[in-house]
């Protein structure tokens, strides 16, 4: 079987490894040290015990009537000492007086040695007792094997183990990867299993779930915007085609061909604003940024209205502006702000009756400064009315009309790209009310 190096079950299992063998080196490591400390702690409490045994035998035997050979009841003494142990008494001033075993050479590194003074019958003297530490040598090599032998099988085992723990963690990981490789552009509605285990992986499986659900929603408008566009576009092509074909069929007079080319060039005129609303809102559907600078957005709207009072007066429509003469000031673009309004301006023309009017105004209210553009037009139906900041969406009834139904939704993008909110509220024969509200920047002129 081949082993895939860069998986996270891989590199799980040799981090699990190398800090596994690490512990347990650093562990095996401690107990020698500790158990090394513990066996030369008892043997030096036995040689203190020892010591402290010899001090008082021979305060006794020194202190018997007649007076005892000392050196042959130390003898006797140190026969009952252990075979390994070692044990030199000598006055402090002079020379070595006894030495057990008597006349041995000593390897004094090999042994664990405690010296003591006392005082016998008024005299100093030095005793030097020791004791092997073969057998606490011995007891460290086994331990050490034992150590050396066991952290490989430890580690190895503790890998296999691993490996197999990674592998049952990691399934559901590929289940997901599976099915998440099975779901395409065609089949964007279907979703990943969720996993009922309160876990990270039943979060992972909830966020891909509505990832792809935003994805479904994403592509469905862009389909429908696709087609609605296709639709839209279809109507001039066709239009210029039928005009120019029906000029080319025969001869005509020069006032006939130019009727066909304003024709032509109205409806080039209409395919070309079509055009230009496209490419807007597909630059804020990329979120491409536009330069925001201080503004007076009474001056703006003042611009728009007054770019639409020749079409007003066509429609004996009047436009009344008001909004006081003080600076208001917000942080915008100016040229997509003249186009906002120039959309709710228009679509407030579009559906009013000739000798109504056209009220544009710009408020503070509640820390921010709400523009309003409220016409005495036909009216919105209630449930058309949640619909109408959608693309292409033109109602039955009181959104017929001319236009290609881009306008308030190239509005509601230019207000949502200033931050601003954007809302309608209507009255089917009365008319409606648009209103946008914008965060207002405060500067020298308001102080």
């Amino acid at each position: 079987m081949k082993i895939n190096t860069h998986s996270i079950r891989f590199r799980l299992t040799v981090w699990y490894a190398l800090i596994l063998s690490a512990a347990l080196c650093v562990f095996s490591g401690l107990v020698w040290v500790m158990m090394e400390q513990r066996l030369a702690r008892d043997i030096r409490r036995n040689l203190d015990e020892e010591a402290w045994r010899f001090e008082i035998f021979v305060q006794r035997e020194a202190a018997e009537i007649p007076a005892v050979n000392l050196e042959d009841e130390i003898e006797e003494f140190c026969h009952a000492l252990p075979s390994s142990s070692y044990l030199e008494f000598r006055p402090a001033n002079r020379g070595v007086t006894f030495r057990y075993p008597a006349g041995a050479q000593i390897a004094r590194w090999r042994y664990e040695i405690l010296t003591r003074a006392m005082v016998i019958q008024g005299q100093p003297y030095m005793l030097e007792i020791g004791a092997s530490r073969a057998e606490m040598h011995r007891a460290l090599e086994l331990l050490q094997t034992l150590l050396i032998s066991l952290v490989p099988l430890v580690v190895a085992v503790s890998c296999l183990g691993g490996a197999w723990l990674s592998r049952r963690a990691l399934k559901p990981v590929d289940e997901i990867t599976s099915a998440a490789r099975a779901i395409s552009i065609e089949n964007l509605a279907h979703r990943l299993p969720t996993p009922d285990t309160g876990d990270e992986l039943e979060r992972l499986t909830e966020t891909w779930n509505a990832t792809l659900a935003r994805l479904e929603s994403a592509v469905a408008v862009l389909s429908g915007f696709a087609a609605d566009a296709s639709h839209e576009l279809r109507t001039p092509v066709a239009v210029i085609r039928t005009g120019a074909e029906l000029a080319l069929r025969r001869d005509r007079e020069p006032e006939a061909y130019r009727e066909s080319l304003r024709e032509i060039a109205a409806e080039s005129e209409r395919m070309t604003q079509l055009v230009e609303d496209l490419l807007f809102l597909a630059r804020r559907d990329t979120r491409s940024g536009m330069p925001m600078d201080p503004l007076d957005l009474r001056d703006v709207l003042n611009d728009a209205a007054q770019e639409l009072h020749g079409l007003a007066d066509a429609r004996d429509i009047r436009i009344h502006v008001t909004g006081g003469t003080e600076p208001l000031i917000i942080a915008g673009n100016s040229a997509a702000l003249r186009r906002l309004f120039l959309a709710l301006l228009d679509n407030a023309l579009k559906y009013s009756e000739s000798g109504t009017e056209v009220n544009a105004s710009i408020a503070r209210r509640d820390g921010r400064l709400v523009a309003a553009i409220t016409d005495q037009g036909t009216g919105i139906a209630p449930e058309d009315l949640p619909h109408i900041f959608q693309r292409f969406y033109r109602a039955n009834k009181a959104r017929s009309g001319e236009g290609h139904g881009l306008g308030l939704s190239l509005a509601q993008s230019i207000a949502l790209a200033h931050n601003a909110l954007i809302e309608a509220t209507s009255e089917l024969g009365k008319g409606s009310v648009f209103q946008v509200s914008f965060e207002e920047r405060l500067n020298d002129s308001r102080t």
